[in-house]
């Protein structure tokens, strides 16, 4: 397969953060340099993650959230999500809780440890957090929402931004509301999540909804909710008027969405719809292989590191915890798996949509070479069209790094040799 059949850039191109196109998009005093950002995904947007998403030309990347409740905010999770030191600012953190004063304090503490913007959660739907009147739940008490903007604010000096739903269901929509109380609190910029609480995600975004808010305030507002392309990503901008769009889940195992969306705003032809294409398929198949090598490696050193760093604590303190870099090793194999196994849904995607010429290429160039290893792990008897499903589980089988590491390398020099990938 060979992704670099046009449009191709070159690795270090990629890695630069493209420039904003029209007005500047500001946060506070930062200006960002473009119009995609990266949301803050629990479980997900971990430090590795944001660099790679940052690489590939996302203009922010914020933190998943963190826990306001001072309980946990000692716990090893907790210390995984505060703010990287290698993190390019501006340094966004997202707090969650439902206590007016403990998130102030929790906004206190993540500036203390060095975030730059400090994002408030009112948009998660999951039950955990709603079941604690967090998240969007928070948006069926305006009284509430508005004494939880006006005490962060009031805590740092630094920008606070917000993120929301349209509403707590679609019979009480209140957005727009919620945004004016915002901007009169001093928040900076508002991030919209176009569905209800209600919703979760099912159902169509509400992007008039989004505008109906981009023009009741003056602060900037970024749309968020299915934006899972560059051409999607130019057609929602153009219709709420927004600042900028958050991407979520469309950047897990395809962070380069960013570069896409990025070269699309900034060529006028394509604007006018003369590439039609849903992905403008910036990646060669070298960049992508290195792309996905070097996000593994740093997944393993950032939970590596955090071993390190805990033993040095445990030490200070006296405190006997064995357990903890055990425990983080692992995790570290499993949050890798979760990523790469993105990846693998990705290039089977990418596969797919080749033409039947090329498809006719592989599974010739399968059957000339049915002897590679990584093919013959797989069992595939579907002219090698399964490779990907295949490769997720073998990978998820895998216990330790090296094994992670020696896999994917392996991967790709099967992959090149059997005319999957170019040469």
């Amino acid at each position: 397969m060979d992704f670099s059949n046009h449009n191709k850039v070159s690795a270090r191109s990629l890695s630069k953060p493209q420039e904003s196109v029209g007005s500047k998009v500001f946060i506070g005093n930062f200006s960002l340099p473009g119009r995609a950002l990266l949301a803050p995904m629990a479980g997900v947007s971990d430090y590795p993650f944001r660099k790679v998403c940052l690489a590939m030309g996302a203009a922010m990347a914020t933190a998943e959230m963190s826990a306001s409740n001072p309980i946990l905010r000692n716990s090893l999770k907790s210390q995984l999500r505060l703010p990287h030191r290698e993190d390019r600012e501006p340094r966004a953190v997202q707090i969650v809780g439902s206590d007016p004063e403990q998130l102030a304090a929790a906004a206190r503490y993540q500036v203390s440890a060095g975030a730059q913007i400090v994002d408030i959660n009112m948009g998660c739907p999951a039950k955990k957090v709603c079941n604690k009147l967090a998240g969007s739940a928070l948006l069926g008490d305006e009284k509430l929402v508005e004494d939880i903007l006006q005490a962060v604010v009031k805590s740092v000096e630094v920008p606070v931004t917000l993120k929301i739903r349209t509403g707590s269901t679609p019979e009480q929509k209140n957005a727009v509301t919620i945004a004016k109380i915002a901007e009169q609190a001093g928040i900076q910029a508002l991030a919209v999540h176009g569905r209800t609480r209600a919703c979760k995600f099912r159902g169509a975004v509400e992007y008039d909804t989004i505008a109906k808010v981009v023009d009741a305030i003056g602060i900037p507002v970024f749309a968020n909710g299915d934006i899972n392309s560059a051409h999607h990503a130019a057609f929602v901008l153009k219709k709420t008027g927004a600042a900028a769009v958050m991407i979520g889940r469309a950047a897990q195992g395809r962070p380069w969405i960013f570069s896409e969306i990025n070269h699309l705003l900034n060529d006028s032809h394509v604007f006018c719809g003369l590439l039609p294409d849903k992905s403008l398929n910036l990646v060669g198949s070298r960049v992508l292989e290195r792309l996905i090598i070097d996000h593994l490696r740093d997944i393993h050193q950032f939970y590596d590191h955090a071993v390190a760093m805990q033993n040095v604590v445990t030490r200070s303190k006296r405190v006997k915890n064995r357990n903890s870099g055990n425990f983080l090793t692992k995790l570290s194999v499993k949050v890798a798996r979760k990523h790469i196994c993105w990846y693998f849904e990705q290039l089977e995607h990418m596969r797919v949509d080749r033409n039947k010429s090329q498809e006719a290429c592989l599974v010739s160039a399968r059957e000339k070479n049915s002897g590679i290893s990584v093919f013959s792990q797989t069992g595939s008897t579907d002219d090698g069209l399964d490779v990907f499903s295949s490769a997720r589980t073998l990978f998820n089988k895998l216990q330790q790094q090296d094994e992670q590491l020696d896999f994917i390398q392996q991967l790709f020099e099967d992959l090149r040799q059997t005319g999957v990938i170019a040469a």
